[in-house]
């Protein structure tokens, strides 16, 4: 595993534990489609959170690797999740971004659009 694949791994780690620390349980982490990947998978009461985790040197390159497209790709592979899930009429899905920058505290943006 590459320096690069290590800081992945430890910011989706941070990221999970924020979200933890944030009430929701963790229901997928990296999980892979024909469309594209999800981070994370979360679920707190009746929302189903799909994270894309950022893991830069700084906070401004955290925001600056935030794809358009990437966010696309998430989207059409949460649609092939929620459609495995029994319960999809009764979960509001969204899409979120965690920002992890070295030496700061996680940044959380919830429901980003995805249009």
């Amino acid at each position: 595993m590459n320096k690069k694949e290590r800081k992945g791994y430890l910011g989706e780690f941070i990221a999970v534990c924020l979200l933890k620390l944030k009430g929701y349980r963790i229901l997928a982490r990296r999980y892979k489609t024909v469309c594209g990947e999800i981070d994370i998978v979360a679920q707190k009461a009746d929302s189903l959170a799909f994270v894309e985790v950022k893991s830069r040197k700084s906070v401004e390159k955290c925001y600056d690797a935030i794809k358009i497209k990437q966010l696309k790709h998430m989207r059409r592979a949460s649609e092939i999740f929620m459609n495995r899930r029994r319960d999809s009429n009764r979960i509001f899905p969204r899409y979120d971004v965690i920002l992890v920058a070295d030496w700061r505290l996680p940044i959380h943006i919830e429901n980003v659009s995805v249009e």
